[in-house]
């Protein structure tokens, strides 16, 4: 029952207005450089907002102000809420706190993006709803005393339409393609953005394996590193939250971890929290020794 009264709270028509209208608009940009002008120096900065956006969600939102995984100066603080606002993801605040409540209650009702409420449900359905009314400000106290999240919480809109649309504009008029710029780089950029994040919150939560512990749908699918600067490997992250590394092999394909680490190098982020490796050993042989004897007892 509880389950059913959640999906199906009110609409948010907000909501649903604008993913709708922007869906629109990424179709009308992709129909614009086709038939109308392809600009290269248009699609280099649609990549240049993609990276720079993707990054302040999953170095910034994620991996700093969710889970504290390392420290990083104001500066780059401040980057981050910018482009972080321009991917039209909610304040920091708030994105905190749906993703904290996602950890602490993952697969539960209470779970604002629970895949067991189905695929679609954990992929956008959630935001077409209202928030829960029982949002508990005191699991983001640490992040309200920050005053740049604060301020950004506040301006958060102004500060998503200068950053995601009107400075996309601004640049496209050098090179005599403001509407392309607007089109490819404030539209098409954030519905692809938009649906890179939101495949964690399903796919990675669908398909892929659980080398790391089973007590969640949560997994590790390589895929989806590819296009999330490499928050792929979940199954690892909800064992090992606070780790500043999400593919913890040299090989996995992160570069969220590569852009945090070097930034370390020059006293821009520091602390860097990692898993002990005993502790990652440890539970990967529990894992392994598990599955064994499930098969062993299947086999009698």
């Amino acid at each position: 029952m509880e389950q059913s009264q959640t999906m199906t709270r009110p609409i948010d028509w907000k909501n649903v207005i604008t993913i709708s209208g922007f869906h629109v608009m990424a179709v009308v940009a992709v129909t614009y450089m086709i038939t109308v002008r392809f600009s290269v120096e248009t699609l280099i900065l649609g990549a240049v907002w993609f990276t720079l956006c993707g990054l302040s969600i999953t170095a910034g939102y994620h991996r700093l102000f969710t889970h504290r995984a390392y420290k990083a100066s104001r500066p780059l603080e401040f980057l981050y809420l910018l482009f972080g606002a321009a991917s039209l993801q909610n304040s920091a605040l708030t994105w905190a706190t749906d993703h904290r409540v996602h950890h602490a209650h993952t697969d539960h009702d209470i779970d604002p993006y629970s895949t067991v409420k189905g695929f679609w449900w954990a992929h956008i359905g959630w935001i077409m709803r209202k928030s829960p009314p029982h949002r508990d400000p005191k699991i983001t106290t640490d992040l309200a005393a920050n005053p740049l999240v604060r301020l950004q919480d506040r301006y958060y809109y102004p500060l998503a339409i200068a950053v995601g649309s009107i400075l996309p504009l601004g640049l496209g008029a050098l090179w005599g393609d403001a509407l392309g710029a607007l089109l490819v780089a404030g539209f098409l950029r954030t519905v692809l953005q938009w649906h890179a994040t939101f495949c964690i919150n399903s796919l990675a939560h669908t398909v892929g394996s659980r080398h790391f512990g089973e007590d969640s749908t949560a997994r590790d699918f390589w895929p989806i590193a590819l296009i999330t600067f490499g928050e792929g490997f979940h199954n690892f992250h909800h064992t090992f939250q606070s780790d500043y590394r999400n593919g913890v092999k040299w090989y996995h394909y992160d570069p969220t971890k590569w852009f945090v680490r070097l930034l370390s190098f020059v006293g821009v982020t520091w602390d860097l929290k990692r898993a002990p490796a005993p502790a990652i050993a440890r539970v990967l042989e529990q894992e392994s020794g598990s599955r064994t004897s499930t098969l062993s007892d299947q086999g009698t």
